[in-house]
């Protein structure tokens, strides 16, 4: 039976890196698939990892119908195993359906990657209908780590390095600055207590009266030079 499956975790921990590997291993095993992405911080129509991967995909638009796609491949005398489907939080609740009927009518295996809250901890409508509907929820093992050390779970928004909790849910970016009219904008990872505290990086540097671990690891091996 063909299974929906949803990989999760914070930024940082490797969720565009797993979609990668999931299309070399399936391929590797005399599958074909299809790969998806949404709005990939290298553009349209990519799936890149941090690492420095990247692979074409098809681009996810609001109004693409992953049922239409897949009905249209096969019945023109094309292949598919599965799909990989990235960035899955960006997707419309109704192309989580249509995920859904693919698997479950047509045989074919999808795998969904994807954050599971927004900067505000709120769920994206996308995710929202994925845990509604896979059949399988996974948590990423690969944890990223707050600024203090401490396992992170949250996303957070900075503007010039300040935690922001109002905006539009859908920023596209990255943990690199961006430059906008606003100010610098950046994503960073933090632990449930400084997310709820909006303890950044950046205002902990300023603010703390330690040096970060990070920080500290760095002037311990200055010292040793």
């Amino acid at each position: 039976m063909a299974e929906f499956l949803y990989f999760t975790g914070p930024m940082d921990c490797g969720k565009s890196t797993l979609a990668l590997q999931f299309d070399y291993t399936h391929a590797a095993g005399g599958r074909l698939g299809r790969l998806f992405t949404s709005q990939d911080r290298a553009g349209a129509a990519t799936i890149s990892s941090r690492l420095g991967m990247a692979r074409p995909a098809i681009e996810v638009h609001q109004e693409f119908d992953f049922w239409a796609y897949v009905v249209g491949q096969l019945t023109g005398g094309q292949r598919i195993d599965y799909l990989v489907c990235d960035e899955s939080q960006f997707y419309q609740p109704a192309q989580i359906d249509q995920l859904a009927r693919i698997v479950d009518e047509l045989q074919v295996d999808v795998l969904a990657v994807g954050i599971l809250t927004d900067f505000r901890t709120r769920l994206f409508p996308g995710s929202q209908r994925l845990v509604e509907l896979c059949d399988r929820i996974e948590i990423l093992q690969v944890r990223a780590l707050c600024w203090c050390g401490e396992p992170a779970t949250h996303n957070a928004r900075t503007v010039d390095g300040v935690m922001v909790t109002e905006g539009d849910q859908v920023v596209v970016g990255d943990t690199a600055a961006q430059i906008e009219d606003t100010g610098v904008v950046a994503y960073e990872v933090l632990c449930r207590r400084h997310h709820r505290r909006r303890l950044s990086r950046a205002v902990a540097r300023a603010t703390l009266s330690d040096p970060l671990p990070f920080d500290r690891a760095e002037t311990e091996e200055e010292d040793l030079r």
